[in-house]
């Protein structure tokens, strides 16, 4: 069960919310990747890369939540329960191996 676009749509704000945190973790992976051209220091630039990585996961977790409270819920009152709960499942596998 895949969809191109949510069950449920992202308000205004949860859009606007996902996009800013984004928009953040792209200027973290250009100062990354300034500080790579600069030949910083080694640990400093894993500092950064692991600070980037946490705010990416941070971004999934609310997309995921989004659509644990949203779509999950909305296919299942539409008698979707057991392919959304496989979907929901699977891709919670995926995001937990980052």
């Amino acid at each position: 069960m895949t969809h191109d676009k949510p069950i449920v749509p992202r308000s205004n704000e949860d859009t606007k919310q996902v996009l800013n945190r984004l928009r953040r973790v792209e200027g973290q992976v250009r100062g990354i990747q300034q500080m790579v051209e600069e030949d910083r220091y080694c640990v400093d630039i894993l500092v950064q890369i692991s600070a980037a990585n946490s705010a990416l996961k941070k971004v999934g977790l609310q997309v995921l939540e989004h659509h644990a409270k949203h779509c999950v819920v909305d296919a299942a009152q539409n008698g979707e329960s057991d392919e959304v709960m496989e979907e929901l499942l699977k891709v919670i596998r995926q995001f937990s191996k980052t």
